[in-house]
């Protein structure tokens, strides 16, 4: 082996060394591993660019293959909140990711009924890929703060146990380490890996709001969803002026 190549070899060693420790710090793309897939889960009402830069670090840090997409058609923690039709998020995902080839969206859980838990839908997205002849390869894309709620999601242990975790950032918010998930899920601290990035200040809140009281989001979501948003006069009703979810 050359020099060269022994070089390049102990980097990716190290590289792959990082991840199993929970740690990223990549200074070039990951190599793609075949058959990887990342799932980013929300309500997408409506999709911006914290989102698309979410799913593009964790892709290239990790290597995934594909990144897919995946709106809740009734979000089990927002009871009682207004959210826009399943449809219209859809759309939305649709044009914003249009440019993108690693980038997917799935109906899974709008066209199921009642609410999505992720664990059903990693169960699902698993036995689709048995079902196909594939060795299911799932990495589940959170923030830091959604991440820390895990212990009250539904069978969180089955969850870990069905995928990986890529934990980003939540801006100006401190996220939990591999301790924590020693002392709340003892034995996954493999399952889970930690980014340092990106640290995007966006939320749906925010931006619904800005519709509603007539400002901008220009330069928050993509032009394509901003005309989306405008043609479909979402956003506009006194409801969304005082959303606080």
């Amino acid at each position: 082996m050359t020099d060269e190549l022994a070089g390049a070899a102990s980097a990716e060693a190290r590289a792959r060394a990082a991840l199993a420790a929970g740690r990223v710090s990549l200074d070039r793309p990951h190599p793609v591993v075949p058959g990887s897939i990342g799932i980013l889960g929300g309500t997408f009402d409506p999709i911006h660019y914290g989102h698309l830069a979410i799913a593009e670090e964790v892709r290239e840090a990790l290597g995934l293959e594909r990144v897919l997409f995946v709106p809740a058609g009734i979000p089990p923690h927002k009871p009682g909140q207004p959210i826009s039709p399943a449809e219209d998020r859809v759309a939305m995902i649709s044009l914003a990711i249009a440019g993108n080839p690693a980038f997917e969206f799935s109906r899974i859980e709008v066209d199921r009924p009642g609410p999505s838990f992720a664990v059903e839908t990693l169960e699902l997205l698993v036995a689709e890929a048995w079902a196909t002849g594939r060795s299911p390869d799932f990495t589940f894309i959170l923030s830091a703060e959604a991440f820390v709620e895990l212990p009250t999601w539904r069978d969180p242990d089955r969850l870990l146990g069905l995928c990986r975790m890529a934990v980003v950032p939540r801006a100006a918010r401190r996220g939990p380490g591999a301790g924590w998930v020693e002392r709340h899920f003892p034995g996954r601290e493999d399952r889970v890996t930690f980014l340092a990035g990106p640290n995007i200040a966006l939320s749906g809140t925010t931006l619904r709001r800005r519709v509603a009281n007539g400002r901008s989001i220009r330069y928050l979501v993509p032009d394509a969803v901003v005309a989306y948003i405008g043609d479909h006069a979402l956003y506009t009703s006194e409801s969304w002026r005082n959303d606080r979810s």
